[in-house]
């Protein structure tokens, strides 16, 4: 014998003869009349002989442990290494069958078959388990019956007097009610389930505070009670709701029961007490009835929480009697109709109210209001196609003239251009103003448009930013409020039905312009090494620019670069040294497809994906084609070329796929909306709300005003509210600058108070230690001046947009010390990394970092 076997052998022998035992009392129980034992023996032989087997097998498979089972069978020559368990299993119970084997016929005829007596005594206590049996299960039969009776006589009953019942559960609950307004504190509202924050007084309970029972169900009384939820108990304050809730099922779980039993039939209480042998009790009652008691409650519960509580008040103070009660229900109901009917009523007049003032605010806002003595000019196709030169061509031969750019960059660049030129040309943007004498022609940003002032050419840029959610509208505004004899409007491909449907009905002239040098892609990855001369490599990142015109620098090649978040001064001389051939490569981000046009001879697209602010996606058709138009550069280069670093196949699809055409356009808020705003409120938190309920044109889509919603959460329901005019706030929150810069937002606060309190405007910090913080100090100083030029203090300007010149220089001259210094670093131990390393850490730290992460998963 082994361990665990010899332990579990006898165990299995006594369960063997307990089974004999039992299955003996179940033959005798069915017979009539008392049987041979060697009739047993014979009608049961068969599974008699089978029990000892089954016992054996299934207690041994369960309570032996597999290694036990193992050894049990290597003893007999099975290999068991490897072996299936299900394996190990079935081959265990084969060689038990036979092993060391109970035999249940000697031992069972050893111990009844020569006592007759106790055989005959075995026969009678068998019959009369039997009896009993059979009659507990009639009597149970005849219990569940009269348990239907009751039932269906208490349902029946608690059916036609449900009315009745409410009227005393509403009784109740008046005089509870009218208790607890007079004698309970009212509470600070505290979330129930913030049981660390202690709850504070606030008053005494008023009756006027509430109009419906659930406005007062609403309040805290106190207490804290517990709800099980998914499984598990939670505490949490309790609400009145909680407590009358338990109120109402009190109070029909006392009264329910008795007025049942007042009215039950006496045959069937009689027979009841005659089937349990005790009256039927209320109590009793209750058992019985609880999934009826509860759905009563459950109704009545939801009845009183369309009562008023000024008419369970009133009812408080009337003794209960049930005609009278009846007749006050009645009446109470029927005012109640009546003030329900007013009140939906008064909210549809309210809604029909609220859609007339939205209609009024925003309704007439986004129609085109073209003007019919306007001719427009479109000027539609691919980038570097000539379209923005033959446009200013127009303005500049022109009485008077102005360009509208998407960038402050293009803004300064056609400033430069045109004076350059002879032709006098003033600067405007919101941050600077360049007045030059005697200028009739003015270059600026899209969103200094003013709709009064009259030109005689008109020229709007990159007229496919109408589609962009947050600056679209100003595209909108300028090309249909156009205040000139002729607009220019410049767009990509896919603008042309948008723009031709927008100047339905007006005089159109149409331009479409293709590229007179042909782009072609390189069939081979692109590696840095094979840099040369007239490349602009583009990526998209500050840091992988610093990081790649640092390495070139090594390599021998002398490195202009542009970045979103360089001062467009800075950006100008880098653009300058490479069209002078100071510098023989460019390293940009994808600003370099915004209106530069550049003497390019291959555009290098060093990354498929991009960062949008939210993740990391693959570059769009659109995108791919705006960066790659830049490349190619007539009467320098026949031929534009595009390279890839990978997929080249993939990046050249989206290069050749067709765009999909702009379908929708974005609004925003004007000045008329404000002005109309304003004869309703005076609050720019409901102007919000509004907007956001307002449902914008076919073919429109709302400007998302979450920058200006972050802002105002700022200054809301402080002084700057009552300061301000919503017009002029607005403004200040519609201001363009960097809101994901803490230190602006600051800045931005601090100023907006100064303002309104009068007093001297704090000036932006400046700090020149490093890179990112002389750009954040040419922005901080940019932020000042916005706010200068917003409310007409143009002499302080002057000085700071000196300051910000120097700031400029000091990031010219910081970009050369970056680019010589610039050494690419691991992440997480500083530790140098060779140029050409893809990943922003070293071997060792990401080994390192593995190797913990497997470590912890382990355990």
């Amino acid at each position: 014998m082994m361990g665990k076997l010899e332990e579990i052998y006898p165990i299995a022998i006594e369960q063997t003869k307990q089974k004999v035992i039992q299955d003996i009392e179940r033959y005798l129980e069915t017979q009539e009349m008392l049987p041979a034992w060697q009739t047993y023996i014979s009608d049961r032989q068969s599974y008699i002989e089978q029990i000892w087997i089954n016992v054996w097998l299934n207690k041994a498979s369960n309570d032996v442990p597999r290694k036990e089972k193992k050894a049990f069978l290597n003893e007999k020559g099975y290999v068991t290494e490897g072996t299936d368990k299900k394996i190990v299993n079935q081959l265990f119970r084969n060689e038990l069958r036979n092993y060391y084997p109970f035999d249940v016929l000697p031992w069972l005829k050893q111990t009844l078959s020569e006592n007759e007596q106790d055989w005959e005594q075995r026969y009678v206590n068998a019959r009369q388990t039997f009896f009993k049996r059979q009659e507990e299960k009639r009597q149970a039969e005849q219990r569940w019956h009269i348990r239907e009776k009751l039932q269906k006589a208490a349902y029946e009953f608690l059916d036609k007097n449900a009315f009745l019942s409410y009227l005393h559960v509403r009784y109740h609950v008046a005089r509870m009610l009218s208790d607890d307004i007079q004698n309970k504190k009212k509470y600070h509202y505290t979330e129930p389930y913030l049981l660390e924050e202690p709850l504070r007084v606030q008053g005494e309970l008023n009756a006027t505070d509430y109009v419906m029972l659930t406005d007062f169900f609403e309040e805290l009384t106190g207490d804290i009670h517990s709800l099980f939820v998914w499984g598990r108990s939670d505490f949490e304050y309790e609400t009145y709701f909680y407590r009358y809730e338990r109120i109402v099922s009190e109070f029909i779980l006392d009264f329910a029961p008795k007025k049942v039993i007042e009215h039950l039939p006496e045959k069937l209480m009689k027979e009841y007490t005659e089937i349990y042998g005790e009256p039927l009790t209320a109590g009793t009652l209750k058992g019985v009835l609880r999934d009826e008691l509860a759905d009563l409650s459950e109704a009545c519960f939801d009845e009183l929480q369309e009562e008023y509580l000024s008419d369970l008040l009133r009812l408080a103070e009337v003794p209960f009697d049930e005609t009278l009660h009846q007749e006050i229900f009645e009446k109470d109901e029927a005012t109640r109709e009546q003030r329900l009917a007013e009140e939906l009523a008064e909210q549809e007049r309210r809604k029909a109210e609220e859609e007339r003032i939205l209609d009024d605010i925003f309704g007439k806002a986004y129609s085109a209001a073209l003007g019919k003595n306007t001719r427009y000019v479109l000027h539609i196709g691919e980038t570097n196609t000539g379209k923005t030169y033959q446009a200013l061509q127009k303005m500049k031969s022109a009485q008077s003239g102005l360009y509208l750019a998407p960038l402050r960059l293009l803004a300064l660049e056609v400033y430069d251009k045109l004076n350059a030129e002879g032709v006098p040309c003033s600067l405007k943007t919101g941050e600077e103003e360049k007045l030059m004498e005697d200028a009739r022609h003015i270059s600026c940003t899209v969103e200094m448009f003013h709709e009064k002032d009259y030109y005689e050419v008109m020229v709007i840029d990159e007229a496919q930013m109408i589609a962009d959610k947050d600056r679209g509208f100003s595209w909108y505004r300028a090309i249909t409020k156009a205040n000139a004899k002729e607009v220019h409007i410049i767009g990509s491909q896919n603008t042309k039905m948008m723009l031709l449907n927008l100047l339905d009905g007006v005089d159109i002239e149409l331009h479409e312009y293709s590229r007179e040098i042909p782009l072609e892609v390189e069939n081979e990855e692109f590696s840095l090494k094979n840099t040369k001369k007239g490349d602009a490599l583009v990526c998209f990142s500050r840091r992988r620019v610093l990081e790649t015109a640092s390495s070139l620098r090594r390599n021998g090649h002398n490195v202009s670069m542009i970045y979103g978040s360089m001062p467009p001064e800075t950006r100008k001389r880098q653009i300058e040294l490479f069209n002078r051939g100071e510098t023989s490569v460019v390293v940009a981000t994808d600003a370099i497809g915004m209106g530069l046009n550049l003497p390019i001879r291959r555009i290098v697209v060093l990354e498929n994906e991009k960062f949008d602010g939210t993740s990391r996606r693959r570059l769009t058709s659109q995108e791919v084609k705006q960066i790659a138009g830049r490349a190619g550069r007539k009467g320098i280069y026949n031929t534009g070329k595009v390279a890839f670093t990978s997929d080249i196949k993939m990046m050249r699809k989206l290069l050749e796929q067709a765009d999909e055409p702009i379908k929708t356009f974005a609004i925003a808020p004007t000045s008329a909306v404000f002005e109309r705003f304003q004869k309703y409120y005076r609050n720019l938190g409901i102007f919000f709300e509004l907007w956001d309920r307002f449902d914008p044109p076919k073919g429109t889509k709302k400007a998302s005003l979450s920058e200006e919603r972050e802002l105002y959460e700022l200054v809301r329901d402080t002084e700057i509210e009552v300061r301000f005019s919503l017009m002029d706030l607005y403004g200040f929150l519609h201001l363009p600058f960097s809101t994901k810069e803490p230190r602006l937002v600051n800045q931005w606060l601090d100023t907006i108070f100064a303002i309104a309190e009068n007093r001297e405007l704090p000036e932006p910090v400046i700090k020149r230690g490093n890179l990112e913080e002389l750009e954040l100090s040419y922005k901080a100083i940019g932020l000042h001046l916005l706010f200068l030029y917003r409310i007409d203090r143009r002499s302080e300007a002057i000085y700071w947009e000196r300051v910000r010149e120097e700031i400029s220089n000091g990031v010219h001259d910081q970009l050369k010390d970056e680019v010589i210094n610039y050494q690419k670093k691991c992440k997480q131990c500083g530790k140098k990394l060779p140029d050409e390393s893809r990943f922003p850490i070293c071997d060792s730290c990401y080994h390192s970092r593995y190797r913990r992460r497997h470590r912890s998963s382990q355990h």
